[in-house]
């Protein structure tokens, strides 16, 4: 292998690589997920202003930070597949140094861009008054703290391409847990620091990002996964045309699901306020039973990019089976749960009765499908590590604009809120569908022969 602190993912029982990669990451991105509760949670304590500035915030820096996950998804690609192959260490150095250029001189960009428009981007969204202030607090730090965030992907996405889920995992967490510890820190002021309300929320992110990203990049150049190498600029274009063609699309298809999201919230909301808070509450249900399946499409990658690099097709046809499997029978014992107890589930996150009902309705009858949003997100990970990126960003167009919008306005038009619920099942059923399709067209997927049974159960 390139490095000898490199986990050869092309040899062994495929379920266990999935799994080492996979499983830490359940915590890496759970962590993420609690630093925007964290947040929504101690914002509400400030004013009524400051919670409803994060309903503004947090759909739009969602859609940023897929810039983001795309440059980590094509760093991960090239790199996974270099070693698959068995380049060299200073090679794979190299293009990973290649990356981290590429993802500050973008997010420096990106950010800039954000400082300057969020102005009047958060106006055209209705945000006005108070809530503006609360908004104008929050996001140029925010917008400050962007090229940390991507440096500390771009790094995270060199561990998992060496097969390391654990580190990367880490890393998210750090970050994590300054951003929440710092929290009431800063918001409320404690000790000599003055109270800094929504600012003070943007401020322990952006350094939660720093000490993550300093942490990252030191023990990525202690392993000698980046690091000093002659020729620093060989091959400087062609890595980042190589890094671009599966980041570009993927950067596009993990802005698509959020900017999805928000014009189906404003189908919910012709049906009145009590239905959007419920639909908003049962979203957040949703995300964190997503977790395993986020984890998993994390992890596969990796698995694909170093199997396919090293010409090991049955491998990384195997890895996205033993994933859609798992994928299919978390489904059913999620779909199963929520069918029995959505209603004190949604009791968690709903604040009146009302909001519970509609949100119990969704998670009831959504839950049931979410097998199908697993099989969507799992593909495009696995074609994104197979340089298939423009399949990946049309599986996500295809189900959020084919047919998530569509049926969601004509369903709520003529059906009221069921309808909205109903058109979700039917795209993460389709969408599931023509995940398994579009897998299979460009070989990252094939069904079980007799011949890949009986090698499974050697293997196991």
């Amino acid at each position: 292998m390139a490095n000898s602190k490199t986990r050869d993912l092309t040899k062994g029982p495929v379920w266990k690589a999935l799994t080492v990669m996979s499983a830490p990451m359940s915590f890496g991105i759970f962590s993420v997920i609690a630093v925007g509760l964290a947040d929504a949670y101690f914002l509400g304590m400030v004013s009524a202003a400051a919670l409803a500035a994060v309903g503004f915030i947090y759909p739009v820096i969602t859609a940023l930070t897929s810039l983001s996950i795309g440059v980590s998804a094509g760093a991960n690609a090239a790199l996974s597949q270099r070693i698959g192959k068995g380049c060299d260490a200073e090679e794979t150095r190299r293009l990973g140094l290649h990356a981290i250029g590429l993802g500050i001189a973008l997010s420096i960009v990106a950010g800039l861009l954000i400082w300057v428009s969020f102005p009047s981007l958060f106006s055209a969204l209705g945000a006005s008054g108070d809530v503006a202030k609360e908004v104008a607090a929050y996001m140029p730090l925010w917008a400050f703290s962007f090229p940390f965030l991507v440096t500390m992907m771009i790094t995270n996405s060199v561990f998992r391409a060496h097969g390391d889920g654990a580190t990367s995992a880490a890393i998210m967490i750090v970050a994590a847990l300054f951003g929440i510890i710092l929290n009431p820190v800063f918001i409320f002021g404690w000790g000599p620091v003055p109270e800094m309300g929504t600012a003070g929320a943007a401020l322990s992110t952006l350094i939660g990002r720093v000490v993550a990203m300093v942490l990252a990049l030191w023990i990525a150049w202690r392993r000698g996964l980046l690091g000093i190498c002659g020729q620093i600029l060989h091959s400087f274009g062609k890595n980042c045309r190589t890094i671009l063609n599966v980041g570009a699309p993927a950067s596009l298809s993990n802005a698509i699901n959020p900017a999805g999201m928000a014009l189906v919230t404003a189908a919910v909301a012709t049906v009145g306020d009590d239905a959007v808070a419920g639909f908003g509450a049962a979203g957040r249900v949703q995300s964190i039973l997503l977790v395993p399946l986020m984890a998993l499409s994390a992890g596969i990658g990796p698995v694909v990019g170093q199997n396919w690099g090293a010409e090991k097709q049955e491998r990384a046809q195997s890895a996205t089976r033993w994933a859609f499997g798992f994928s299919c029978v978390y489904g059913a014992v999620v779909g199963l749960v929520l069918l029995l107890f959505a209603m004190p589930i949604a009791g968690l996150l709903a604040a009146g009765q009302a909001d519970q009902d509609y949100a119990a309705l969704y998670l009831r009858i959504v839950g049931l499908s979410m097998f199908g949003y697993g099989l969507v997100v799992i593909a495009n990970a696995a074609m994104n590590a197979r340089d298939k990126a423009l399949w990946s960003m049309s599986l996500s167009l295809g189900r959020i604009f084919a047919i998530y919008l569509p049926l969601a306005w004509i369903g709520v038009g003529v059906f009221g809120y069921i309808g909205v619920v109903v058109a979700a099942a039917v795209a993460n059923v389709v969408g599931g569908g023509a995940a398994v399709f579009a897998t299979r067209h460009v070989d990252v997927f094939s069904f079980p022969t007799a011949r890949a049974v009986e090698g499974a159960l050697k293997s196991t």
